[in-house]
């Protein structure tokens, strides 16, 4: 059930470094986030995949020293368009048309309309734009780890020019948004593991307009 994979899971401070998570899980956390939806399907961003310990090591410098980079398996580094351009939105379109039997007349006015409001934006709005898309399917790649009892601990703290740097993203129209470390909690090092899950109770958190 959702809720009580929600309620299992949290944000992972010391995992087991001996403990490495199937690439068949990893590939189906990567797909729920494939899955997630994105503001006109443009899904504007890129999910990249890091093994490499040494590659993670320069990670966990640039992410303060937050040991769950080198301790865990897997690093997903989610990484947003640095803009919106005619070729990107393109792409989109064509591959709607060729997995959909043919590109509409509806559709292609469709997203002439969205480039119409996209393109004259700064890439710095933009960016943000796509950066709140990456959200999303970092939520569901969050959510999917929990369902396959895989540990995750969600990362904003890093230096996201470094990491741009390490993963030479910016020379690939990409810049790094969130970080999300993968592997199996040490149960004998996690000082928040067994903590009480403490949220805003619902009444605090929800507004209802009947």
């Amino acid at each position: 059930m959702l809720i009580d994979r929600l309620n299992w899971r949290y944000a992972t401070k010391k995992m087991d470094p001996s403990r490495a998570v199937p690439e068949e899980a990893v590939e189906r956390i990567l797909e729920a986030a494939r899955l997630a939806p994105t503001s006109s399907g443009l899904q504007p961003f890129e999910i990249i995949v890091v093994t490499n310990p040494e590659t993670r090591a320069q990670l966990r410098a640039a992410a303060y020293d937050q040991a769950q980079i080198t301790d865990g398996s897997h690093v997903l580094v989610f990484a947003a368009w640095d803009n919106y351009t005619d070729a990107r939105i393109d792409a989109v379109v064509e591959q709607m048309g060729a997995e959909r039997g043919g590109v509409s007349e509806a559709l292609t006015a469709y997203y002439d309309r969205l480039k119409g409001m996209y393109l004259p934006r700064t890439a710095e709005e933009n960016y943000h734009h796509a950066a709140r898309q990456a959200y999303i399917a970092f939520s569901a790649a969050v959510t999917a780890a929990a369902f396959e009892e895989v540990d995750a601990t969600p990362m904003e703290g890093f230096d996201a020019d470094r990491v741009d740097e390490i993963l030479g993203l910016r020379a690939r129209g990409l810049r790094s948004v969130t970080l999300l470390p993968l592997g199996y909690r040490d149960a004998s090092g996690d000082w928040l593991l067994g903590q009480k899950k403490v949220r805003r109770p619902l009444d605090s958190l929800v507004t209802r307009v009947a």
